[in-house]
């Protein structure tokens, strides 16, 4: 192998580096895991929702598109319907390797999504007839905030799905703790997909 051809395999794997560390696993403990969502909303009788997205497959990369580095963009999600008795669908977005103030961090919320509705276009600007956004981290009444993972090992992000025998009013959407507050007893099944989030690549 002559120089030339040595220091071209040295130039592209420097240049791969970066992206190969982006590209660890989420860490091996989940640290948000004890205070996500489903974890202290159980169903009544542990009904469950089957959650998928187009975008990605269960445990599989969200796509860039998807993410604060590139568009920004809703995913897309869907589930099967609700037992006897739903009114509501509730959608909670969690990052459970990164904590802030003892919870993991919050990207996004949607209620009232009435009964009849199990799918959400990838691409989706604004909530279905009936719907409305509920808060993040950012604050009450937000639209979808994809991830922004940092760079090191890749985070899971959890797409909760929460069937209800009931409406929220509007109080319970000002904040996190209040919409937890009032889903409590009133979650008849539920179910989520993880789809892990990383650091953007060096342009």
């Amino acid at each position: 192998m002559n120089s030339r051809s040595l220091v071209s395999i040295l130039v592209a794997l420097t240049a791969v580096a970066p992206q190969a560390k982006a590209q660890q696993p989420p860490p091996a403990v989940e640290a948000g895991l004890p205070q996500l969502a489903l974890t202290i909303l159980p169903a009544k009788g542990g009904a469950k929702l089957t959650v998928t997205s187009p975008a990605f497959a269960p445990g599989g990369d969200i796509p860039f598109e998807n993410t604060q580095y590139r568009g920004n963009t809703f995913p897309g999600l869907s589930w099967t319907a609700g037992p006897s008795g739903t009114q509501t669908y509730v959608i909670i977005m969690q990052d459970t390797d990164a904590m802030v103030r003892g919870v993991p961090i919050l990207h996004w919320t949607m209620v009232n999504i009435p009964a009849s509705t199990t799918v959400l276009a990838a691409g989706m600007t604004a909530p279905p007839a009936g719907a409305q956004y509920g808060p993040n981290i950012r604050g009450a009444n937000q639209a979808y905030m994809g991830p922004r993972t940092p760079a090191g090992p890749k985070h899971r992000y959890h797409f909760q799905v929460f069937a209800l025998d009931s409406s929220l009013s509007a109080d319970a959407t000002a904040t996190y703790a209040a919409l937890i507050a009032a889903m409590k007893d009133h979650v008849l099944a539920s179910g989520e997909v993880i789809g892990l989030g990383q650091v953007a690549p060096p342009a």
